[in-house]
């Protein structure tokens, strides 16, 4: 054993003792964490010791002081904020990411893990559909996915009407209108704050969530010709789950100049199973999508994706030129003209265990498993007497109600202090809602079945 290993190997026996646990018994533990992060700080946020401890020694103390505060995301009767679970290959790479400590930013300085990037990038393009040869960035998540997919966007329609941004800054360029459906999710609007491009138009949705063609034909006449212009839309509604229609709103778009944009975080996986890929119809023909790996492929967090299929657009929002950079623009280029980062981890290799552990079959079954858990669990709680399915459950939401918002809130609450499932309240079409997002690769029969036991449970609490 090398002096090197013998300085890690304690602290890493450790950690993976801990690490078992926690694997052994997330799916039976209470799924909320049970203590507070105000009561966390008394043993948490203290001043730093004068004199330090031995790594195994900080690693137990670690695992034992964190455990209350935790919460059982990976569990199969988790629900809540469209999380998904952690697929095991994915779980391991994100360790040996760790380990191999590369900066991730230089095809030359570190070829491995830039070259299993390129070919997560690949992977995934082809799985969803996209245009082959589109750049893709691996960012923190679907906040900055959709930065990424802005930042080209504003590039390119500023570039058209002449306008050097790079150069010139927002200072006196002409103003970029970005229109969004009503019910957009909110980092849409993160993200152009962001960017400089202020509040977005909003264009009338449907009852489920869905852009209205007709509006947004209505609003796009009514902008001058030659306005710089993009057009957000999504595929998966937070609540719903819906897509916005883009075989209609795509081609109107277009035909008024705009740089189409699309919000996938978790629907855009839909493109990967042949039995839901009419969801995704026609949403090729974008010009950048972001997506979030965390939440339908089950990747660890920290692993978002800004796909865009103009190369120019990207590499001119993101790129850096620098003697020493070693910059690499030929090909595939420099992960770190993909990303607002120089240094970072490499986060798409995860990506790439996850999918290169289930093949495209298997990436299409799970987003299967995920879609069909739904339809299931909207069935069976609709049978419960007091509960209402509000969505069309076309992807992996369920979003109901009770007898009115105050049940309806009482029931979130009770779920959620009920410890055996948790959900997301939410409010949607002027009502309180609970939300079921099913969008962990473990879930499984029984889950379901304690869950809507638990809801009923629940219910029976009145």
């Amino acid at each position: 054993m090398s002096a090197h290993l013998s300085e890690y190997e304690p602290a890493m026996e450790r950690a993976f003792a801990r690490a078992r646990d926690w694997l052994d018994t997330v799916g039976d533990r209470p799924i909320p964490a049970r203590r507070t992060a105000a009561e966390l700080a008394a043993t948490l946020a203290g001043p730093l010791p004068a004199t330090g401890s031995a790594a195994p020694e900080v690693v137990d103390a670690l695992a034992d002081l964190a455990d209350p505060g935790l919460m059982a995301i990976g569990s199969g009767r988790f629900y809540g904020w469209v999380m998904g679970g952690t697929l095991p290959a994915a779980l391991a790479a994100d360790w040996l990411v760790s380990t191999w400590d590369q900066n991730a930013g230089m095809r030359a300085a570190t070829p491995a893990v830039a070259t299993l990037e390129e070919a997560a990038g690949r992977w995934i393009v082809a799985l969803l559909g996209l245009p082959a040869g589109s750049d893709v960035g691996f960012v923190t998540g679907a906040t900055m996915a959709n930065v990424g997919g802005l930042a080209a966007g504003r590039w390119a329609v500023l570039d058209r009407v002449g306008w050097d941004v790079n150069e010139k800054g927002l200072t006196g360029a002409p103003a970029v209108r970005v229109l969004v459906g009503a019910e957009r999710h909110d980092t849409v609007d993160v993200a152009a704050r962001y960017l400089g491009l202020g509040r977005p138009t909003v264009v009338a949705a449907d009852d489920q969530g869905r852009i209205r063609p007709e509006a947004l034909a209505a609003a796009l006449a009514e902008i001058p010709g030659g306005t710089p212009l993009i057009v957000v839309l999504q595929a998966g509604n937070l609540h719903s789950g819906a897509f916005d229609p883009f075989a209609d709103v795509v081609a109107s778009a277009h035909r008024a100049g705009a740089w189409v944009h699309v919000d996938g975080a978790f629907g855009l996986w839909a493109g990967a199973d042949p039995a839901h890929a009419y969801l995704t119809a026609a949403v090729a023909g974008a010009d950048s999508w972001a997506t979030d790996a965390h939440k339908t492929l089950n990747v660890p967090y920290d692993c978002g994706i800004v796909v865009v299929a103009d190369r120019r657009s990207l590499r001119a929002a993101f790129g850096v030129q620098a003697a020493y950079l070693l910059n690499d623009s030929s090909g595939p280029g420099d992960p770190l003209a993909f990303v607002p980062e120089l240094s970072r981890r490499a986060r798409g290799v995860p990506v790439w265990a996850a999918l290169r552990s289930l093949g495209s079959d298997g990436v299409a079954d799970l987003v299967a498993r995920l879609c069909a858990h739904a339809s299931w669990l909207a069935v069976a709680l609709g049978q419960l007497d007091g509960i209402e399915v509000l969505n069309d459950v076309c992807f992996t939401q369920v979003c109901v109600t009770a007898v009115d918002d105050a049940a309806t809130m009482a029931l979130a609450a009770r779920l959620t202090a009920g410890g055996v499932v948790q959900v997301s309240g939410s409010r949607w079409r002027g009502r309180a809602v609970v939300r079921f997002s099913l969008s962990n690769w473990s879930t499984d029969t029984d889950d379901l079945v304690r869950t809507v036991d638990e809801v009923r449970r629940c219910l029976r609490a009145d």
